[in-house]
């Protein structure tokens, strides 16, 4: 992939990000106050990648420094980024005081399901968000982000579950995945949903 560098700072974290998805994070370890510090003055993209509890994944998605939010006096931060490149670690560096790696950008198979098993998936993406957000998606077309990863980024899938679709490369192979994934999570958000309200309806929390 052109214009991206194979050398970057890398940062573990307990999360997966897909490329397009907002990320928010506050800063406040020393040697993440440099790497951001560094990003920002150079407009450099850094690499997240889920942190395990043996180890670190294989592949990461790049964030790029879209607005920084606050600043504190002692130097912590609050920033919002955005995932942006696919990659695979090929070389794990402990040089610095932050971590760093050298990566190969992973390509993308843009071939997908024909309009009506789009046309599916969608119809129960809708039923999805709207249970849990509580209003009908947006779905802005002209976004060159594929379908299945602006799906995903919503869906209260588990880390596992999120970490294998960016291991995909097949768009097709990303959504028979949250198809069939989303045909057993709806009943579940549904009924979630409706032990809230009758919580909410008798005066009692949830624990």
């Amino acid at each position: 992939m052109k214009g991206r560098p194979y050398r970057i700072p890398l940062f573990p974290l307990e999360v997966v990000l897909f490329p397009g998805a907002a990320l928010p994070l506050h800063i406040f370890e020393e040697r993440y106050k440099t790497m951001i510090g560094l990003c920002m003055d150079r407009s450099l993209e850094f690499g997240v990648i889920l942190a395990k509890d043996n180890g670190i994944a294989s592949v990461g998605c790049t964030s790029q420094i879209v607005q920084k939010l606050k600043q504190y006096e002692d130097g912590r931060m609050d920033i919002l980024s955005q995932g942006r490149a696919i990659f695979q670690l090929t070389e794990f560096l402990d040089e610095k005081e932050y971590h760093e790696a050298i990566v190969e950008y992973l390509p993308e198979d843009p071939v997908a399901q024909d309009p009506g098993e789009e046309k599916q998936l969608l119809d129960l993406f809708h039923q999805c968000h709207v249970a849990l957000f509580g209003n009908a998606w947006v779905n802005e077309s002209s976004t060159e982000i594929p379908l299945a990863y602006r799906i995903a980024a919503l869906l209260p899938l588990a880390l596992e579950e999120k970490q294998a679709l960016l291991e995909m490369r097949e768009e097709e192979r990303r959504r028979n995945f949250l198809f069939n994934r989303m045909t057993t999570l709806l009943p579940q958000i549904v009924h979630r949903q409706r032990v809230r309200k009758s919580a909410a309806g008798n005066g009692h929390g949830l624990n």
